[in-house]
């Protein structure tokens, strides 16, 4: 599929709805040369199945950092038709809400780097990791629901967590709609007492500093200086977010059949939006959407309070609020402009970041590279339904990874970088490899110069603490 691309500019390429039978729109990728170069071809046929499904609106997108996924690829969003479309779940990804907390300080690269290992070991103490790791709270089973419909307001209501926080939240930290009862007890089961950890995989926390400023007006609104400490903290909706996917892959199977949904791959299963299946699907993925903010935010609360304790100062007077939080694996029902006409379209972000104008979008680096903060743009409006890319996107799967790297190896070429790193094991830090990971700083160039997000901010890592 990559050899029938065509070449818009030194960043688009358009793949012609003429080059597969069966696709109903056209297709678009995000990516300079280079980058170009090494796009996996099953991404772009990935791509080509999205654009064959029932009221896709044109185009299917994917950004420099796309790799092959679930169905859709990682790094692509596809847009259905309020009433002719379908929603799947396939095309949401399993970490539903995986996303990112951006939180800033006062403080400066001198003022921590002594500590630096302290508090590094502290957050890896305070802030619960690693696979099937259980959280330090104890939700009453009955409570759940409340965390699943409030999210972010059922955080602050709990003392995890202030106002300001909601407000800098995409969606003010609660998707309306949500809908406990279309979630599965196992899946309440398995959130219940992970509210409040990191994970593992690609999941992180990582303190860093602000390395570069691109844009002073942006900066100066999202409280960025030169050299400031600020905090990333990447993941999503845990156990109970993969359940509810893995719920409804299934429901969506039988769907798909019932309502005579021709499937170019089974695993873009879905079902109509209007119907019973696309609709409870869309309430319990609200749900798993309200926890992952709703986690994200407790763990914020834990960060500060771990700082304070290192610092010997209130979090307030370190500044440390909550500069924006947001998605990347989610589908929203959202307006957009089809041929000059507004509608109402139910968008896919898979690994993709919303990129509103004068929104900031977050962007994390592999581990051990840098990470961006970006603004969107109104032109991300016309070309990617408000969308940019979500972090550099993986070279190699984890298990080549970890069959090339080891993860002292890695620890190793970090600390000589000055970096701190503290994981669950060696192999996570094997499989995180930086040189898994495609080269963030060509990915960020791709979408800036693109102009579907500009850059504002660029940050280094000090330490990070993986699952």
């Amino acid at each position: 599929m990559k050899d029938q691309m065509q070449q818009i500019n030194d960043n688009e390429w358009l793949l012609p709805k003429t080059a597969r039978k069966g696709m109903l729109v056209d297709a678009k990728l995000f990516a300079n040369p280079a980058i170009m170069e090494s796009m996996e071809d099953n991404a772009i046929r990935q791509l080509t199945n999205v654009a064959m499904l029932p009221g896709v609106v044109e185009p299917v997108c994917a950004m420099p950092d796309a790799h092959v996924g679930y169905g859709l690829p990682m790094g692509a969003v596809g847009a259905f038709d309020d009433k002719e479309g379908v929603i799947s779940s396939g095309c949401t990804g399993f970490d539903i809400n995986c996303g990112i907390n951006m939180i800033r300080t006062n403080l400066t690269a001198n003022d921590v780097n002594d500590k630096m290992r302290e508090l590094i070991a502290e957050l890896f103490r305070n802030i619960p990791c690693g696979v099937g790791s259980k959280g330090k709270l104890r939700i009453e089973p009955g409570k759940l629901d409340e965390v699943l419909v409030d999210g972010c307001n059922w955080c602050v209501k709990n003392g995890y967590g202030v106002e300001e926080d909601v407000k800098n939240t995409e969606e003010n930290g609660c998707m309306q709609g949500a809908d406990p009862s279309k979630v599965s007890d196992r899946a309440k089961q398995r959130g219940r007492p992970q509210l409040g950890t990191l994970g593992a995989g690609n999941h992180f926390l990582e303190v860093q500093k602000v390395s570069d400023i691109f844009d002073e007006r942006y900066a100066k609104k999202y409280h960025l200086n030169n050299d400031q400490v600020v905090i990333m903290l990447h993941c999503g909706s845990r156990g109970l977010g993969h359940e509810v996917a893995s719920d409804y892959l299934r429901v969506h199977e039988k769907a798909a059949n019932k309502y005579g949904i021709t499937l170019p791959d089974r695993q873009l299963v879905c079902a109509p939006v209007d119907s019973s299946e696309g609709q409870d699907y869309y309430k319990a993925m609200k749900c798993a959407v309200n926890y992952a903010f709703a986690n994200r935010l407790v763990m914020t609360q834990w960060i500060r309070e771990t700082f304070s304790k290192v610092f010997s100062k209130n979090w307030e007077d370190m500044d440390m609020h909550t500069i924006y939080a947001i998605a990347h694996n989610i589908c929203k029902l959202e307006e957009h402009t089809v041929d000059g006409k507004k509608k109402k379209l139910y968008v896919h972000r898979k690994g993709e970041t919303r990129s509103f104008p004068d929104t900031p979008a977050l962007i994390a680096g592999s581990m051990g590279t840098a990470s961006y903060i970006l603004h969107g743009t109104e032109l991300a409006m016309q070309k990617t339904f408000g969308s940019t890319c979500h972090g550099a996107g993986r070279a190699m799967s984890r298990h080549s990874a970890i069959n090339q790297f080891k993860g002292e190896e890695i620890r190793y070429q970090l600390a000589s970088k000055g970096i701190v790193a503290r994981s669950t094991s060696p192999k996570v830090l094997a499989e995180e490899a930086p040189k898994a990971y495609k080269d963030i700083e060509a990915v960020i160039d791709t979408v800036h110069e693109a102009g579907i997000s500009k850059k504002v901010a660029r940050m280094v890592p000090l330490g990070v603490v993986k699952g």
